[in-house]
């Protein structure tokens, strides 16, 4: 394209044009295999790497497909050697293989001598290797099947899975279709996976994830162990599979720290899994409790670094990754897509808002000003306290107070990083709070009475960014947040995307203190929602008070 929205740069970055016409859509093409780096207001920067490319690959996308879209809507032609590169690059998937032989062993093969030769040298390969029986077959030792994906993976040679899965102990679970069916994008998801047999499926928040995961337990049939984020989330799985499927109470269980149940499908939390005793992993008696035939991992991003190792040892269960970004701020990905699976399905945001699945939303940036004793105070300090002062600055409550006049008779969340901050914004705006401290119980009554619309705001922490089910949530308002993490505004902002049973655009806003590493960070965390299509529109604090 002579005038397309894109520049493809030599050292495989690709800048992105946000004001031209067709940008949404080059977009959404590039952040197949691109991750985005950058995201000022008028040109973003997107960078090639050789895990995107190989996730793209393991979804279905080819080479060409993806050097079609940089000639399609590049300015200028793609430099040769970035597209020798790429070729190059999505080629290496797949040219080395793990399957079962004849007898059932588990063997590594590949038609290439040379990439044989090299990943049979490597020091941390090698003692995974128990034979050498053809000139294209290692055997690998029958507990390192993970192990060896992860080293294969290092070294630039992602193997292709084609090993198989034990079909787990039979148990019969169909989705219970009444009043409602699965959308077109999530029956395309499902069938992806069962295809695979494992991977992630990446969708946005209030897409209907957990359905994903129901219908996938439908497809195989089996006992299921479902690991996910805390005890909140596993109550609303456990409600939402009593409410889809032909599951009874009888046969799902949750094993927590308050409730230790094994039943066919079994809800578990990431924390008793990671929890220790004498050193220890006290619970890991669970992953061999029963024969799983799948493991679905719910907010696959999140998964704690013990589970990792933990999930090297179950490749031959089925895995289901869910999530609605792979990023990952201890830059893990390259174990998800070893362990877990590669990516398999991804939606892009605003390709389901179009289709009327979840609810458009609006993205603001509030600058404060601090006030001249606070701002000296934030110079004088050391580096390591100057965030937490700039996050927790005292101007913002009174823009708090302000924007939660300005949406009167909508449902709104204050979200706080700090449980002080969190403590000031609950007394100032006379609303209830949820913290890590709150009971369980607690939680879900204030969560059902938030829902019910009998309480209109609610201030919580960041305990309330994952797995929570708010669809009437049409406001949130971020007062402060985890440093940089793309993650963490990813999923605050997919609190609201739940479509609005009254037909409200979602507004997100995050108030920032000017000239400040608060300002500083934020630019870091809209780049995930600036990958998805949204932008951030900058309001001046006085402005919100006047209006």
């Amino acid at each position: 394209m002579a005038d397309g929205p894109l520049i493809v740069q030599s050292d495989r970055t690709v800048l992105l044009e946000v004001a031209h016409p067709q940008a949404e859509t080059a977009r959404h093409e590039l952040a197949i295999f691109a991750e985005l780096e950058r995201a000022p207001e008028h040109i973003h920067t997107y960078r090639v790497t050789r895990l995107g490319l190989w996730n793209a690959r393991a979804a279905g996308h080819s080479a060409d497909d993806m050097l079609a879209t940089l000639d399609r809507w590049s300015r200028f032609p793609v430099p040769a050697s970035v597209s020798i590169d790429i070729r190059e690059t999505v080629n290496r998937y797949g040219r080395l293989v793990i399957e079962r032989d004849a007898e059932g062993a588990l063997v590594l093969r590949g038609s290439d001598p040379a990439v044989l030769a090299e990943m049979a040298k490597n020091k941390r390969i090698q003692p995974l290797l128990i034979g050498h029986p053809s000139p294209d077959t290692y055997v690998i030792d029958a507990w390192a099947r993970g192990h060896i994906k992860q080293e294969l993976l290092k070294i630039g040679w992602p193997a292709e899975d084609h090993a198989g899965y034990t079909p787990g102990t039979p148990h019969e679970i169909d989705l219970h279709e009444d009043g409602w069916t699965l959308r077109p994008y999530q029956r395309h998801a499902v069938d992806i996976f069962s295809e695979g047999g494992s991977g992630v499926v990446v969708l946005p928040c209030g897409a209907g994830k957990t359905l994903v995961g129901a219908a996938a337990m439908a497809a195989t049939k089996t006992t299921t162990l479902i690991l996910v984020t805390n005890t909140v989330s596993a109550r609303q799985w456990r409600d939402e599979l009593l409410k889809r499927t032909t599951l009874t109470p009888e046969e799902i269980g949750e094993y927590s720290g308050q409730t230790k149940e094994i039943k066919p499908v079994t809800i578990a939390t990431y924390q008793i899994l990671t929890a220790k005793r004498k050193g220890q992993y006290a619970h890991l008696a669970l992953l061999d409790a029963l024969d799983w035939g799948l493991i679905v991992y719910d907010e696959v991003h999140l998964l704690p670094a013990p589970v990792f190792k933990l999930t090297a040892d179950l490749q031959a269960r089925r895995r289901l990754g869910l999530t609605a970004t792979l990023v990952r701020e201890d830059g893990r990905e390259g174990d998800v897509f070893s362990l877990i699976g590669p990516k398999r399905f991804d939606a892009p945001w605003k390709e389901i808002e179009a289709q009327g699945f979840i609810s458009p939303a609006v993205c603001y940036e509030v600058r404060v000003d601090l006030p001249p004793s606070d701002r000296m105070e934030y110079a004088a300090s050391a580096d390591d306290e100057r965030y937490r002062l700039a996050a927790t600055a005292h101007a913002k409550i009174g823009v708090v107070k302000d924007l939660v006049a300005r949406h009167a008779g909508e449902q709104i969340l204050v979200i706080g990083q700090y449980l002080d901050q969190i403590d000031v914004l609950s007394e100032a705006l006379d609303a209830p709070k949820i913290t890590g401290a709150t009971p369980v119980d607690e939680r879900e009554e204030l969560f059902a009475a938030f829902r019910e619309a009998r309480l209109p705001v609610l201030v919580v922490s960041k305990v309330a960014n994952f797995s929570i089910d708010l669809p009437d949530a049409s406001v949130a308002i971020q007062v402060s947040g985890s440093f940089g993490s793309r993650q963490e505004e990813a999923q605050r902002l997919g609190r609201l995307l739940r479509p609005k049973s009254n037909g409200h655009t979602a507004s997100f806003y995050t108030l920032i203190a000017r000239d400040t590493v608060d300002q500083d960070f934020a630019q870091n965390r809209q780049r995930f929602l600036a990958e998805q299509g949204y932008s951030y529109t900058i309001l001046d604090a006085e402005g919100i008070a006047a209006a």
